[in-house]
């Protein structure tokens, strides 16, 4: 097919989200930039550049514009895109009123062009197969709990506000931040229009000094009889991925839209997403329908509308906030939030504020128990971009102590996530995350980041049996993996409490040839043959040291072959014991801790059918002397640790 000229209003914030987008679509064939829209015109994109969006449609014939502006504006260039003659691709929310809402649908009606809104939960599998597999939806509770830096709320002039400048912003925990959690509610549940909305209740709570809401209740109440109940806040002390509770007739689920994610009966299943880009560019070319047309966000703006002519939200009792350097807190908020998602309650019904930190809800987590101790988290987040290499991982990873061994998008590689398995390049796709390192040119940023996708997620004794596919830029599936992690207690003759992480995993190709695996140092980066599993941990740590059973520094074991290797500080020592497979060791400690045994260290791997890795981390507290890591280290192969 002939690419479709797009167009991208807005590159500074969420959108260069969407250059990348549409460079990884430009890669397919599928579609071009044509041009930019920005008050601050960036440099070096290589197409025109103006302020002016109609006449950048209109100069360049763009089929499409992607409008990721401040909300404020959303209605009047989606109108003027419109009427210039390009499909819209609208960042959620839509309008910051149903008026606005209404010039836009008016434009839409008028040109017979296409709008499609941002709503990117919408293009989920996850959404049909919640219907399918609890029938009938009698309510659903949702519940979130995010942390946000004083810094969110200074980012532009509209961040935080409800109107800027007599026009109405909006910028709210529930119709920002948290929009996605409402329309994916409203979808499930199939209230799509404004009229399926029969009833609201509203609670508005702010801890900033903002105008917006940054903790909130609102239930809805369905002209057919369905409540939604829905409770977020942005004053967590800790990210969490939120999640919609479905309650059917006879058994209820969680999903969690941010990663496409269904729990039931223990087990969590993953799906697919269709781009919605993707989605309007087939519909541009082949006349497909679309996912999300805006008279499908209906309902949602009803209820931002709801909340436009609501009273500014009520100031939460400074006693009951903890003020930190760089945010304020309200303790235990997220486990109101679950409680509220359980009940079908609002805060005021629990309570709120004063059982702030009175609650303790069991907030949805994926983690390893090394008897009554939580040891580590395995998490799915859903806040990673493309670049990330989106993975699950484990982080935090703590001893039997409390003190967390592992680190997750510092600030110097953001790419690292704690530890779990990641290559950078699986037949020419990064699942590092990062730039590719290009032979003869050096590190690029390039639109070539896979994932690797959930498909099944179940307990099994002392942790979890995953299944998982390795998708390229497009979706394909390039290979699948099997994946078990299990922790275990051990207790040595003499010395520290330890406990051990087990982590086996076995790649399998699904391209119909060998799988081909390559790092940095295969295409000319001496050294740098990082890839396959990997452990981040902290940076601040003191006193690190690395080494082996026949050598210790990073220049001397970096590269060795050797069955285990420990990395140690003053605080926690790690053994990493190969279990199964032998490949060199990648270390790092002088720029940053990192280790992990190197899949393909400086001459490309090809995987005619099946590669299978294991290895075994104890975690311990304290620094362990070489003799007793050596001992901890073969006793994973003689059994002669005692496991409990």
């Amino acid at each position: 097919m002939t690419p479709v000229r797009v167009v991208v209003a807005g590159v500074h914030g969420y959108g260069r989200h969407h250059l990348d987008n549409v460079a990884r679509l430009a890669a397919a064939g599928r579609a071009r930039l044509a041009g930019v829209c920005d008050l601050r015109p960036p440099s070096g994109l290589g197409v025109p550049v103006s302020a002016d969006l109609p006449a950048l449609i209109r100069e360049t014939g763009a089929e499409i514009a992607v409008i990721a502006t401040p909300i404020h504006t959303h209605a009047p260039l989606a109108v003027a895109a419109l009427e210039a003659g390009a499909h819209v691709l609208l960042e959620k929310p839509p309008a910051p009123s149903v008026e606005e809402f209404s010039r836009i649908s008016e434009a839409v009606a008028r040109t017979g062009l296409a709008c499609q809104v941002g709503f990117q939960s919408l293009g989920s599998d996850a959404i049909p197969a919640a219907r399918e597999l609890l029938g009938p939806v009698r309510a659903i509770g949702v519940a979130g709990a995010w942390s946000r830096p004083f810094g969110y709320y200074t980012r532009s002039a509209w961040a935080g506000r409800r109107r800027l400048d007599g026009a109405d912003v909006m910028d709210g925990a529930l119709t920002n931040p948290f929009a996605h959690a409402v329309a994916t509610a409203l979808a499930v549940a199939g209230a799509d229009t404004a009229a399926a909305i029969a009833g609201v209740e509203l609670e508005l709570y702010r801890a900033n000094a903002i105008e917006s809401d940054d903790t909130s209740s609102v239930r809805l109440r369905l002209a057919d009889g369905t409540v939604i109940a829905i409770t977020v806040s942005l004053c967590s002390d800790r990210r969490t991925e939120p999640y919609l509770h479905l309650h059917g007739r006879d058994r209820s689920a969680r999903l969690f839209y941010t990663v496409d994610e269904i729990e039931m009966g223990g087990t969590v299943t993953g799906f697919g997403r269709a781009d919605l880009l993707g989605d309007l560019v087939a519909h541009v070319r082949d006349g497909a329908g679309l996912l999300v047309p805006l008279a499908r966000t209906g309902g949602f703006t009803r209820l931002l509308d709801a909340i436009r002519l609501a009273p500014d939200p009520r100031l939460i009792d400074g006693r009951f906030v903890r003020a930190e350097p760089s945010r304020l807190v309200l303790p235990g908020i997220e486990d109101l939030a679950v409680r509220a998602a359980a009940e079908l309650k609002t805060l005021s019904e629990l309570g709120f504020p004063g059982s702030l930190g009175s609650v303790r809800a069991p907030w949805p987590r994926t983690a390893l128990r090394v008897g009554d101790r939580e040891v580590a988290d395995y998490v799915q987040r859903g806040d990673l971009q493309a670049a990330d290499a989106p993975r699950p991982h484990l982080h935090p990873v703590r001893t039997l102590g409390g003190t967390v061994v592992t680190e997750s998008r510092p600030d110097d590689h953001v790419h690292h996530l704690g530890a779990g398995v990641a290559i950078s390049d699986v037949d020419g796709v990064n699942f590092w995350g990062g730039s590719t390192y290009v032979r003869g040119e050096g590190p690029r940023m390039l639109a070539d980041h896979g994932r690797q996708r959930r498909r099944s997620l179940r307990p099994v004794d002392g942790g979890y049996a995953e299944d998982l596919d390795w998708t390229g830029p497009d979706g394909t599936v390039l290979a699948t993996e099997e994946r078990t992690l299990t922790a275990r207690a051990l207790t040595p003759p003499t010395g520290p409490e330890a406990w051990a992480l087990d982590f086996a995993f076995a790649l399998t190709g699904r391209a119909g040839r060998p799988l081909v695996l390559r790092s940095s140092a295969c295409k000319g980066r001496t050294g740098a043959g990082y890839g396959g599993f990997f452990w981040r941990a902290p940076k601040d740590s003191t006193g690190l040291d690395v080494f082996t059973g026949e050598a210790s520094g990073e220049g001397a074991v970096h590269g060795s072959v050797t069955p285990w290797l420990a990395l140690t500080s003053d605080a926690w020592s790690l053994v990493f014991v190969q279990t199964a497979g032998l490949d060199p060791w990648f270390v790092r400690v002088a720029e940053y801790p990192g280790v992990g045994p190197a899949l393909a260290w400086d001459e490309p791997r090809t995987v005619p059918e099946r590669l299978e890795r294991a290895i075994t981390v104890i975690v311990a507290d304290g620094r362990l002397a070489p003799g007793r890591a050596r001992t901890l280290a073969a006793a994973q192969a003689t059994g002669r640790v005692s496991r409990r």
